[in-house]
């Protein structure tokens, strides 16, 4: 026990083999008297786990009354768990122990030895073991409660690890590596993984739910997680051998790091879910199914779609910082907001702000975004639609998107509509109301008729009926009936998609904007669509569009111009081309991808229709129909 005392030295009598008593643990020196024994060996007070020092005048062998009292005593140390009984004295011998007491010995598991160091001696060696073990529980306080302290306030935080990983490295002085299979969670020193590679690879052989002695020598390895069937592991490495109690100081912070790692995985798990179910929400929005929207949302921000009016921003960013602007914005505005990456474009995300008031037009969130978007980096952008009904949020989208376009050109990069940016704010308000309401008025002559029409129409030009039934929640040939009758009344024929896109301009001037028509205006004749078209700021809009799409090398113009003369269909625009479907639908996709617009859409169609006769002057692409609407002229 103590190397550097040589005269503390216990000479084992029995048993003659003693390995398997080198890792019992000493808590003290009980040091117990023969005459305290020989009165009473019950009575005499023992230390948990200590060794038993018998003082006093022995006789050269223990015999008689002696030796059962001693069997008594043997019998009372077992119980109390102490570690050995030592004969003291200066002419004590190794037969002092007879053969009875080596047999109880054998019983109890209680070793038998003897020493020439006087009582003296031991009483002061039992205050240095005490002083030691003292030091011992301080340090190891000192240690748990510094350990205590890495502990993040967040489970998910994902700083956790390398902290406690650190902390662990400093305390052992080794090497600590925190790692799934395929990738490093934490490192300490930075070239840990290096030096500890080796030894996982074994482990990852052998048996992984074990702490054992592998790879290398004086390393550790723990399966954070063994039984749930989890691969991160915690690898110590150390240049010396590790205590036991260095051991059980590994296995607190392994475990501490499995429940880090649980909370990790989970996070990460739920986090998957929300953006999944966010993700869903919004495509439902665009889809026009606010109700389905609305009960995704609940369980996780209640009421945040309630309102019956939002706005559409747009970021862009580079691709690599995409995700960080995912969580910067969902952090600032979050509870106020839809937040979602666009599954079609890797460098943006899509943000919807329901207005929850007339006075609220979301100046608050916009400055915010405004703010954020500036500390994203040179190559970061924020466009902004206006507020717009939630039926109607894939045109606020489009919207959002091109004012994105503008706003990657503008100093600031922002581009922030209030009225909107699209094409139907962009036109000239009061006449486009007056010209749309003449071209309606059909329409508009029976009030329970025009209620009718102006709850299905734009929904049955967008969809095919059986789409637009179940969205309105009416029979498919309600639907079917009520738009032969609209078409039959405004001499329309909504099979030709010039018609379907004249119609559904109208319809959202009127029952979307409902701007007041001056009585001087509203006695005059309507201007024609065409004409509204020629107004500069839908000339510069035009011009945005098409221009990425007048850049490529493949003649996309021409597909575009062919796929609306056949009415949005692929397989005769194919042949009046001479090119294969495969072809044609490629060129499309291009389309969509130069323009943002997604021509699936009857808004994204109508997009693409008005800027191609708009920005490329061709007279012959667009006519008036002689009651007002559009033809598309091959």
């Amino acid at each position: 026990m103590f190397a550097n005392e040589p005269d503390l030295k216990l000479t084992v009598v029995w048993p003659l083999s003693f390995a398997n008593h080198h890792e019992s643990k000493v808590a003290g020196i009980s040091i117990v008297s023969v005459t305290e024994v020989m009165a009473g060996p019950t009575q005499v007070r023992l230390k948990t786990s200590s060794v038993v020092l018998l003082a006093g005048v022995l006789p050269l062998r223990l015999r008689g009354r002696t030796t059962a009292a001693v069997e008594v005593l043997l019998q009372r140390m077992a119980k109390q768990r102490c570690v050995a009984l030592v004969v003291t004295g200066p002419a004590v011998s190794s037969h002092v122990f007879p053969q009875s007491l080596r047999d109880l010995s054998d019983d109890l598991g209680i070793p038998l030895m003897v020493t020439s160091a006087q009582t003296e001696r031991w009483s002061d060696a039992h205050e240095r073991i005490m002083d030691r073990r003292l030091a011992a529980v301080e340090r190891r306080a000192s240690q748990l409660n510094l350990l205590m302290q890495q502990l993040p306030t967040q489970l998910s935080d994902p700083k956790a690890m390398q902290r406690i990983a650190d902390w662990l490295a400093q305390t052992l002085d080794a090497q600590v590596l925190v790692s799934e299979p395929t990738r490093v969670l934490a490192s300490s020193p930075s070239t840990a993984a290096e030096h500890l590679a080796q030894a996982i690879i074994r482990q990852s052989m052998e048996d992984t739910h074990h702490v054992g002695q592998m790879a290398a020598l004086h390393t550790q390895l723990i399966s954070l997680a063994p039984f749930m069937g989890a691969e991160t592991v915690l690898a110590v490495a150390t240049r010396v051998p590790l205590s036991t109690a260095d051991g059980r100081l590994i296995k607190h912070v392994a475990k501490i790091l499995g429940l880090v790692d649980q909370a990790r995985r989970e996070y990460r798990a739920a986090s998957d879910a929300t953006r999944a179910a966010r993700s869903v929400a919004f495509d439902l929005l665009l889809d026009g199914e606010v109700a389905k929207a609305r009960r995704v949302m609940t369980n996780m921000v209640p009421g945040l779609l309630e309102p019956d009016t939002a706005r559409v921003f747009v970021v862009e960013t580079e691709q690599a910082h995409r995700d960080a602007a995912v969580r910067r914005c969902s952090a600032a505005i979050g509870h106020q907001a839809l937040i979602v990456p666009d599954s079609r474009r890797a460098q943006r995300v899509l943000i919807v702000h329901p207005i929850r008031s007339e006075e609220d037009n979301g100046a608050a969130v916009s400055a915010e975004l405004t703010h954020l978007v500036g500390t994203f980096g040179t190559h970061s952008s924020l466009g902004g639609s206006g507020v717009y009904s939630m039926t109607l949020l894939a045109d606020a989208l489009h919207e959002a998107i091109t004012a994105q376009s503008f706003a990657a050109l503008q100093p600031d990069s922002v581009a922030l509509s209030v009225h909107g940016s699209d094409l139907v704010s962009l036109l000239p308000q009061v006449e486009a109301q007056h010209w749309a309401r003449h071209l309606l008025s059909p329409l508009m002559q029976d009030e329970a008729q025009w209620e009718s029409m102006r709850e299905t129409l734009p929904v049955a030009l967008a969809y095919p009926y059986t789409v637009a039934a179940r969205r309105l929640h009416l029979h498919r040939n309600t639907v079917m009936r009520r738009a032969a009758r609209a078409a039959e009344l405004l001499h329309m024929n909504f099979g030709r998609v010039g018609d379907r896109v004249t119609v559904a301009l109208a319809l959202e001037m009127v029952t979307q904007r409902e701007i007041a028509v001056p009585s001087a205006v509203a006695g005059s004749e309507p201007r024609s669509l065409t004409g509204l078209l020629a107004a500069p700021q839908v000339q510069a809009w035009a011009q945005a569009l098409v221009r990425p799409v007048q850049a490529d090398r493949r003649d996309l113009l021409a597909t575009a111009r062919a796929w609306l003369a056949f009415d949005t269909h692929v397989e005769p625009a194919s042949r009046a081309l001479g090119l294969s479907e495969v072809t044609v639908r490629s060129h499309l996709r291009a389309l969509e991808n130069h323009m943002q617009r997604d021509l699936t859409s009857l808004s994204g169609v109508r997009d693409l229709h008005v800027s191609l006769y708009v920005a490329t002057g061709n007279p012959g692409l667009l006519t008036d129909h002689p009651d007002d609407g559009l033809r598309v002229v091959a």
